[in-house]
């Protein structure tokens, strides 16, 4: 499949996934292989952490958006902001006139006590904003890295809930508006993140089913982030290799850990094509204690690789 088109087929692209699956690194992924199909991308953070700026060698954003890789050389440009329900409810709030009361409200706590007063309000006013970007077209693609574990899942279906208690009135306008985003894949769709281990791949495909059955949005690839790389003739070179016998027993340990690894590897590779009938886009595991931008060419540059490698998915 073309990756051009792929990163084309909708505006707003949810990267979602389990606590410590690499679910910021596969949103910066997209945007940095997105850029390179000469488009724009706005990288939006939900959780308010800022995570995803340093790599690309950028400082941490905020509520206001940021460039973060300038346009050049065919790549689109990288703008990204993060939105927190707070910063939200004051801009919807300054946007329905109540200019001079929201600064009263923030102070007195009054804020807080309007954004709980209906389950679900935060996270469909964040919701909001994202689908006032992509009405406004803020750029070619909007990637949304999503709240982690079990929030996730609840983060997609507030507009549903909100819709549900507020029958009427301007909140319940703005949840049916986000749920036509959310529903239709031309503008919205979900990507799930996992690691190729048990717990992660068992939490992802739950969540899945949930969010098609549930929330009915479509979900893209499945990105499987920490593959380690096969190496074969492994204990061909431990044979002739110059070294002590120490130094050769330590090598075989290693080596066989290795392999133990990729075969549980493998194994829940093979359990997850089974039980999920999606394709799969594999990115390496990075060895470092953090990701920069060199890391980050390295996985945008296998992101393309393994889009170009699927079937047309229309």
């Amino acid at each position: 499949m073309d990756p051009g088109e792929f990163f084309a087929s909708s505006r707003v692209l949810i990267v979602a996934g389990k606590g410590g699956v690499g679910k910021t690194v596969t949103a910066a992924t997209i945007a940095a292989a997105a850029s390179r199909c000469g488009l724009s991308v706005l990288l939006v953070e939900v959780s308010g952490r800022s995570a995803a700026a340093p790599m690309f060698g950028a400082d941490a954003q905020g509520y206001e958006e940021a460039v973060l890789v300038h346009a050049g050389n065919q790549h689109g440009e990288i703008r990204g902001r993060s939105i927190t329900p707070d910063q939200a409810l004051v801009e919807w709030l300054s946007g329905h006139g109540f200019q001079r009361i929201v600064k009263r409200m923030t102070k007195s706590g009054l804020l807080e006590v309007v954004a709980t007063a209906t389950p679900g309000i935060k996270d469909l006013l964040v919701f909001g904003r994202i689908k006032a970007l992509e009405a406004a077209r803020a750029a070619d693609l909007i990637v949304v890295d999503a709240p982690a574990a079990g929030h996730a899942l609840g983060f997609l279906r507030s507009p549903a809930g909100v819709r549900e208690a507020a029958r009427s009135g301007t909140i319940h306008r703005q949840a049916v508006e986000v749920l036509e985003m959310i529903s239709d894949p031309s503008r919205c769709q979900v990507v799930l993140v996992t690691i190729p281990e048990e717990t992660p791949i068992n939490e992802l495909i739950e969540t899945s089913f949930a969010v098609e059955d549930e929330v009915g949005v479509k979900l893209g690839p499945v990105v499987v982030n920490s593959v380690l790389p096969r190496i074969d003739g492994l204990d061909g070179r431990l044979r002739w290799a110059k070294c002590s016998d120490h130094e050769r027993s330590d090598l075989a340990t290693a080596a066989e850990f290795r392999a133990g690894r990729t075969a549980l590897q493998d194994e829940q590779l093979a359990r997850l094509e089974d039980r999920l009938p999606l394709p799969q886009i594999r990115l390496p595991q990075i060895f470092g204690t953090s990701i920069g931008p060199d890391d980050l060419e390295q996985l945008a540059t296998t992101m393309l690789a393994e889009i170009e490698s699927l079937e047309d998915l229309s």
